[in-house]
């Protein structure tokens, strides 16, 4: 057996450490759990890690959940420091932002959207009202900055940091999927659009998603 068992939730953030996974040619397990009918995932996850959540990565004895902390643990324990920059350097200060950046800034707006767009299924009328004034008050001129600050970022850049695709990239691949996705903000990131074609044209990124299933933002 593979000394890596990665417990996948379908159409997940999950999806993310499977393309790291495949980029640095790691062997490794996967069990794959469904949503249920509410779109959350099985308790089977809870005797896997307390939280019962998608990614956790089992490696020997070591059981992580929570993206970031997966993602930096593979690249600081089994990547022989590959699509990790030097530590010390500007580049890794990069990398270090981006990585807390992902989960830590860009995907608050976007569960808080995800969330209303719930409530608009819900309770139509009222809900309609309400999640509009959220959207307009807060979540929309959120998602526009988030994607603004990428935007001018990625000018004269292919990837995030350096000349390959680090984890960096890989941590943030999800919520800009889903800020471009999901986010009907009605204007154009065009470097954001090109930087995801390149990362869905990756080999890697192709072999992860025909393996974690079809790739699909909840919303």
């Amino acid at each position: 057996m593979p000394a890596l068992t990665v417990h996948h939730l379908e159409r997940s953030r999950s999806q993310r450490l499977l393309w790291l996974l495949e980029e640095l040619g790691l062997e490794y397990a996967m069990v794959t759990y469904p949503r249920t009918a509410e779109g959350r995932a099985p308790r089977e996850l809870r005797a896997i890690h307390p939280l019962g959540k998608s990614p956790v990565l089992a490696h020997g004895d070591v059981v992580l959940a929570e993206s970031g902390a997966v993602v930096e643990y593979v690249l600081d324990e089994l990547a022989d420091g590959r699509m990790r920059p030097a530590p010390g350097t500007e580049a890794h200060r990069r990398y270090r932002f981006y990585l807390h950046f992902a989960e830590g800034s860009m995907m608050a707006p976007l569960l808080v959207k995800l969330l209303f767009s719930k409530l608009r299924g819900a309770v139509p009328l009222l809900g309609n009202v309400i999640a509009n004034k959220v959207d307009g008050a807060f979540t929309n001129a959120e998602i526009r900055s988030h994607l603004g600050y990428v935007e001018a970022d990625l000018e004269g850049r292919e990837w995030l940091v350096g000349d390959e695709p680090t984890g960096a990239d890989v941590m943030m691949s999800y919520p800009l999927q889903a800020a471009i996705e999901r986010g009907n903000l009605g204007e154009p990131f065009p470097r954001v659009s090109a930087y995801l074609e390149r990362i869905a044209a990756r080999p890697a990124y192709q072999r992860a998603v025909e393996r974690g299933g079809p790739f699909e933002i909840p919303g």
